[in-house]
């Protein structure tokens, strides 16, 4: 089972809880999504504990993340959209460092699961609605009814953007989920061909190489993607809301 690329996606309970026929038992995911908000916040408190005017370099790491996070949301839905910056920073973080975390051998990636993925992104489309509606009333539904459409082809057009906002959450939760996943996947084959090779003797040595240099590689790839989909699903964070602040536009 150690050899097969998906056994490292398995869920296992650590401490089985049932209550009222209700599975809540606490499972090597719950461990690590635990482990990925305690390294997030602890990382964000100790290294900006000391405020020094002249910051240090874990210190401006932390500056570098917040300010990133701010003009990105900034960009995308003005300064009315700063209000939902805590939702956004702390998404990024808990993104970026649960993709993180499941690079480390032997430890556990929670974002490759689309049930933690989904249950984001419905938060993000919980926000959009909920405060759309808060803010603008009824007036929110403007958004599927675009100005400037002829009457004609207003039912069309308003049927094509009630699916585009209910894909939202499907989209999102499974750019993440798949392409975690799927470089996991590859990074657990080729490490499966270098064990394999180099069991064969000085040829197989040989000959995995190759694979060898395809796993460095891949992993350096990997971390890249970490950063990448935790800022795609920012990015896309900060478009959704722009819809409940300004849904007119």
């Amino acid at each position: 089972m150690a050899d097969d690329p998906i056994y490292q996606f398995e869920i296992n309970r650590l401490i089985p809880i049932e209550i009222g026929g209700l599975d809540f038992s606490f499972t090597n995911s719950s461990l690590f999504m635990v482990a990925t908000v305690a390294a997030a916040g602890g990382f964000l408190y100790l290294t900006t504990m000391s405020r020094g005017l002249v910051p240090s370099r874990v210190q401006s790491i932390s500056e570098m993340s917040y300010e990133f996070v701010a003009s990105m949301l900034r960009d995308a839905a003005g300064t009315q959209g700063m209000r939902f910056f805590p939702l956004v920073f702390s998404l990024f973080m808990f993104v970026l460092v649960a993709n993180l975390l499941g690079m480390v051998p032997y430890f556990f990636t929670v974002t490759s699961h689309i049930i933690v993925t989904f249950a984001l992104a419905l938060v993000v489309i919980a926000a959009v609605i909920g405060y759309g509606f808060y803010k603008h009333g009824l007036k929110f539904l403007g958004l599927f009814a675009p100005s400037g459409v002829p009457k004609a082809l207003l039912p069309l057009v308003v049927f094509i953007e009630i699916i585009s906002f209910l894909s939202r959450p499907i989209s999102l939760s499974v750019r993440l989920f798949a392409n975690m996943l799927a470089g996991h996947i590859a990074l657990k084959v080729f490490a499966g061909f270098i064990v394999s090779l180099g069991s064969l003797g000085a040829i197989g040595v040989a000959g995995a190489i190759l694979p060898l240099l395809m796993t460095v590689a891949l992993t350096g790839l990997e971390f890249l993607i970490s950063f990448i989909q935790a800022y795609v699903f920012a990015i896309l964070t900060c478009m959704y809301l722009n819809d409940a602040v300004h849904p007119n536009h």
